[in-house]
């Protein structure tokens, strides 16, 4: 009589993936969670910062520091949740706020490290943060502070020229010449609107001067 081999027992290798798929699973989900506020709360604490409420905007950073680390705690293993996206985007709207909070003060700019975040979301905050010094560019000329508004100037350009340093292929650094290239583009309309403001104020104070 011929014997029939035994079902096939899969059990302990479907138990092993749940394990480390619920796990991932679970990361996922408070990422995702946590990715809402962080991106809200981010963009809340810019507009704060323009308002120059600069203590509602440092609270509002301060959750989100909090808010990234929560969900950071249980990336360990699962970083490729980190890369897939959405996390990676509300971290780069922290990274914009801090540094658009460091800028608009003419500050030293706080590095990576400082931040807790990764180079690739920091280049891209501090890409998008050249849009948030226009606005506060556009604010000195209305205001007619020309000083500042040069002062403004330089520092776009600035950041403009370390973006431009880092050539490494869109792969590794996840569109950042894309986000360079937006920059380009506020640079020279904001190098537009203050030199046409310059010149105005010179035709202005010269006919002030002829009479």
């Amino acid at each position: 009589m011929k014997v029939m081999p035994s079902p096939l027992d899969l059990s302990a290798i479907e138990s092993a993936v749940r394990t480390e798929l619920d796990e991932k699973y679970r990361a996922r989900e408070l990422t995702l969670k946590n990715s809402r506020p962080i991106i809200r709360n981010s963009a809340n604490a810019i507009r704060a910062l323009h308002r120059g409420e600069t203590e509602l905007a440092r609270e509002l950073m301060d959750e989100v520091k909090v808010l990234i680390a929560e969900a950071e705690a249980g990336l360990d293993g699962h970083w490729d949740i980190y890369h897939a996206g959405f996390f990676y985007d509300a971290v780069k709207e922290y990274a914009e706020a801090e540094l658009t909070a460091a800028l608009l003060a003419h500050e030293p700019l706080p590095s990576p490290a400082d931040l807790g975040v990764h180079a690739v979301p920091y280049l891209k905050g501090l890409g998008e943060a050249v849009g948030e010094q226009r606005r506060r560019l556009l604010d000195q000329l209305r205001k007619g502070d020309l000083d500042g508004a040069e002062r403004t100037f330089e520092d776009m350009e600035a950041v403009h020229d370390l973006l431009t340093s880092i050539d490494y292929p869109d792969g590794m650094t996840a569109g950042l010449r894309r986000t360079t290239d937006v920059a380009r583009a506020l640079i020279e309309r904001s190098r537009a609107d203050l030199t046409s403001t310059i010149v105005q104020e010179r035709l202005r104070a010269q006919l002030e001067g002829e009479k």
